[in-house]
């Protein structure tokens, strides 16, 4: 465990690492943070900023190909037990590794398109096999820590407009029932552990939407959820909606759980 008794973990989509390396580097600055997720780095892995992250005193592991997917994980202790991918599939999509002696799997879940397409199939396969990772490889009473952008809005409360969207790729009741299979191993969602009830609690803002944040249009698709070992520990979560109004921002922001050992 870290040498101070707070500990904090947090997860970000930088929608391209690159673009948003200066935003991510000054958050950092600000914030003391152990552990940052990061998905949808959008770069290669020989284009990958490492140098500048490693310069701001954190190691850095991270696999991607180019295009839309791609994660990373940034830590101030070197993180152990490395591995990317589900049974070498989706290894620029899930990130496994241990920090602090806390194991923490980072994903970055497929958005799925329509529910028509093969995409989604992918993306309830995709958490099937989580389910079975987690299954495998940790156990409930155990510490874990499960972060990043899940693309799904879990209940009604946490997407804007859920009768209209019924059907969307990130709130379907397929998708929602998809990830409720892999919370129901024994996860805890700490964001709604702290805030029950709270309305307008999203991570998520899309681009093409006038003034989503003042106008409250947004999606909480960015989670940390943590076996009871560690929800226990949890003193704090929240998501950082200011650091959504920073130049040149990703249409998400940072969700931050801290906790107490």
């Amino acid at each position: 465990m870290a040498s101070s008794e707070r500990w904090t973990a947090a997860t970000f989509n930088a929608n391209s690492i690159r673009v948003r390396l200066e935003q991510i580097l000054a958050w950092l600055a600000d914030n003391e943070v152990d552990v940052l997720a990061i998905q949808e780095t959008k770069v290669a892995d020989d284009e990958f900023p490492a140098d500048a992250i490693r310069d701001a005193g954190y190691h850095v592991v991270y696999r991607g190909e180019g295009g839309q997917a791609g994660v990373a994980l940034l830590s101030r202790s070197e993180p152990s037990n490395v591995g990317f991918g589900i049974d070498g599939r989706d290894e620029d999509r899930v990130l496994c590794c241990c920090v602090d002696n806390v194991p923490v799997v980072n994903t970055y879940v497929p958005q799925g398109q329509q529910t028509d397409a093969s995409e989604f199939q992918h993306k309830l396969r995709f958490f099937r096999e989580l389910r079975e990772l987690f299954e495998r490889e940790y156990a409930p009473d155990e510490p874990l820590l499960w972060m990043g952008d899940l693309n799904v809005a879990p209940e009604p409360i946490d997407i804007y407009d859920p009768k209209r969207l019924i059907r969307h790729v990130d709130f379907a009741p397929e998708v929602r029932d998809a990830l409720d299979h892999v919370h129901k191993w024994g996860l805890v969602d700490l964001v709604r552990r702290l805030h029950a009830e709270e309305p307008d609690l999203y991570s998520y803002w899309d681009y093409r939407a006038k003034n989503p944040i003042e106008e409250k249009k947004g999606w909480r698709v960015d989670h940390i959820l943590v076996t009871t070992p560690l929800a226990e520990r949890c003193v704090n979560a929240w998501i950082d909606v200011e650091a959504r109004k920073a130049e040149r921002p990703s249409d998400h922001t940072f969700v931050v759980a801290e906790f107490e050992f």
